[in-house]
């Protein structure tokens, strides 16, 4: 059985003796980082900034309430836009390997400049179990890059620390409980952010529907579970896919995009089994996605897909 209390004093010694001088979190604001966070700066108390990058593919109104949790966590931070060099340097790239990778590099060249200027010479995240061995080795296969395992450059001028490494997502929760942070419950929500739930490019106007899609879905699930319609979902989402059927618009012939809806359960992120969503919760998602984006999304569907032989994301 996990003892959290046990985890965290011996993290906190371990960390005291490895981590000398000052060190970044890279913060998205997730269960993960924030519970890294918490735990490191109780090691090293001032020493830790936190730095959270503004992409371009987080969630609605997300970097914001982010910049609030650090404060709230009384981190030292770093909050840097850059939503401009994300789009640029993927602009073209289809291949989800490809966009994961191009995003793990970006973020370590955006932290090295940070840590240059800070004179920092550890790089903590909050990788976990998942990550690693769906990112594959030399004994396993590559289910996915992770942007923080696959998607880190060969060689960089920071030293790697990662304290929940051997952790699974149940078990980072306890610990999230433990250690009192606001985000315990909070869905995961992956590193990439929404650029891998844009299946093809991802381009500045792609992204705003998606997340848009996201935003509602989100919205309209957690209303209903708060009603006792249904039970809240591990996870809950809007894909945007690359293809385009006939609708209807007004009384016109219409060509838009498609909005995948998936919502899973699981406990460690390794399996899950797609959410037994009322019926009439789907319609609502769906009548207010196509009211919402109607001139672009023009049908909705629902991903039945368990896993194995799906994965939680689509990329």
């Amino acid at each position: 059985m996990f003892k959290a209390d046990q985890f965290i004093n011996e993290s906190i010694e371990t960390l005291k003796r490895t981590v000398k001088g000052k060190a970044l979190i890279a913060f998205s604001g997730g269960v993960d980082s924030t519970v890294c966070a918490a735990l490191v700066h109780k090691a090293i108390g001032e020493n830790l900034i936190a730095v959270h990058v503004d992409t371009g593919f987080m969630r609605k109104d997300e970097s914001k309430k982010v910049k609030q949790l650090m404060e709230d966590l009384g981190l030292h931070y770093e909050f840097i836009d850059a939503k401009q060099q994300y789009f640029d340097a993927l602009k073209g790239v289809v291949d989800p390997e490809k966009k994961r990778k191009i995003i793990g590099n970006l973020f370590i060249t955006i932290f090295e400049k940070v840590a240059k200027k800070e004179n920092i010479e550890f790089l903590i995240q909050g990788t976990i179990a998942p990550d690693w061995i769906e990112s594959g080795d030399s004994l396993r296969d590559t289910i996915k890059s992770h942007h923080n395992v696959g998607g880190l450059p060969e060689k960089m001028n920071l030293k790697l620390v990662e304290p929940l490494r051997d952790l699974y997502k149940d078990e980072v929760r306890i610990l999230a409980r433990a250690l009192e942070v606001p985000v315990s419950e909070r869905q995961p929500f992956p590193g990439p952010g929404l650029a891998i739930r844009i299946i093809g490019e991802a381009t500045a106007e792609r992204t705003d529907i998606v997340r848009e899609a996201c935003f509602i879905v989100e919205d309209e699930i957690e209303k209903a579970a708060m009603n006792g319609e249904m039970e809240l979902p591990w996870q809950y989402f809007a894909v945007l896919l690359p293809v385009k059927t006939v609708g209807v618009h007004g009384d016109k012939r219409a060509y838009g995009d498609v909005i995948a809806i998936r919502a899973v359960q699981s406990i460690d992120a390794m399996t899950c089994e797609f959410s037994q969503i009322p019926s009439s919760v789907i319609d609502t998602i769906s009548t207010r996605i196509t009211n919402s984006l109607g001139s672009k999304v023009n049908r909705v569907v629902y991903d039945v897909t368990h896993k194995p032989p799906g994965t939680v994301e689509w990329e």
